[in-house]
């Protein structure tokens, strides 16, 4: 069984996010700001005291250490010095399992589905799950108006997760029996993820990062490697060599928590465009390769394989995405300019 799309903008910017709100609407449910430039230097918990005097600097101190305040789409802590121009997403009021996960009607590539298995490709912006800054307009919810007998499925039948600007496959369990099955492939390590990544800098040769991965232990937004991390392994071959980049295709044996950004840059390779882990670090020198580089707007990982047994019939599947425009643009771009 093996399902192919067209090539189509998988890079334009995806947008759910409720309309602005009010400061005095007392049903809202999210409220977003930007930090004024003359703002620069001060504590986060006093930018926004100063931004929302309704509201007490302990009331905003205790939405901040409950993470319903998140800062460019990262939870942070109330003594964060702000620089201008942030952006700032509260949830004053606090948002339930049975509010978050409501079906909302938003578009999804479905590139193949039966009664028991949807097979989604992702666009870049597109939450997967609802969580902390991300309640509303996720991927979930999606799933829910889709097939509305997700609801009787847990996590509405989603078993691994993209990053929100990472796009590509996803697997969708339609029923309580494949989402065992999934569940236990991917922990048996059976189910085979392949994905494009664009690198900053040259890779010599394939090889593979064998290395625990857990939450960091400072910056606890962020993943890292770390001894008391869970086991994982990824495995690149090169594919395509640039002035500043490499193109390589990684697959995952296992399956933890950014793993292909963590790993490559645990070799000195962070992704293009990663915010993250660095990749969008690259100076904007005079190079037109430099230029292209720093200007990616995302982390360049595109999950563009996926294989797997198929829960009711026993088949082996495999589906495979196009490229999303974004990335098949920049690729084009540094083959004209300095292909090695």
């Amino acid at each position: 069984m093996t399902s192919s799309i067209n090539s189509n903008d998988r890079s334009a910017d995806y947008s759910a996010k409720p309309g602005p709100l009010t400061h005095s609407d007392p049903d809202c449910a999210a409220l977003d700001l930007i930090i004024p430039a003359d703002y620069a230097g001060l504590r986060l918990d006093l930018a926004l005291a100063k931004l929302l005097p309704q509201w007490s600097r302990s009331r905003i101190q205790t939405w901040i250490a409950g993470n319903r305040v998140t800062l460019d789409e990262q939870v942070t802590t109330p003594k964060h010095k702000v620089w201008g121009n942030e952006r700032v997403r509260i949830l004053p009021h606090e948002i339930t399992h049975e509010t978050a996960f409501k079906p909302e009607n938003i578009d999804l590539d479905v590139i193949y589905e039966d009664d028991t298995l949807i097979v989604i490709d992702k666009p870049a912006g597109l939450v997967t799950h609802p969580g902390n800054g991300n309640w509303h307009g996720t991927m979930l919810n999606a799933l829910l108006h889709h097939a509305p007998q997700l609801e009787h499925v847990p996590r509405a039948g989603i078993v691994h997760r993209l990053d929100k600007n990472t796009t590509g496959l996803l697997v969708v369990a339609k029923t309580l029996e494949a989402q065992t099955s999934l569940v236990r492939q991917l922990q048996q390590r059976t189910v085979k993820r392949d994905y494009l990544a664009l690198v900053v800098g040259q890779v010599q040769q394939a090889g593979h990062v064998d290395a625990p991965i857990g939450r960091h232990p400072t910056q606890r937004t962020k993943m890292a490697v770390t001894a008391t991390g869970k086991p994982a392994r990824t495995h690149y071959q090169v594919i395509e060599t640039f002035e500043a980049c490499t193109l390589l295709q990684c697959s995952l044996e296992t399956g933890r928590t950014h793993q292909i950004r963590v790993h490559m840059n645990t070799i000195g390779h962070a992704l293009v465009g990663d915010p993250v882990y660095g990749g969008n670090l690259i100076k904007k020198t005079g190079s037109a390769v430099g230029q292209l580089l720093a200007n990616f707007p995302r982390q360049a990982l595109h999950a563009q394989r996926l294989a797997l047994t198929h829960p009711l019939t026993g088949r082996i599947c495999h589906w495979e995405a196009s490229v999303p425009l974004d990335i098949v643009a920049l690729l084009q771009a540094l083959r004209q300019i300095t292909k090695i």
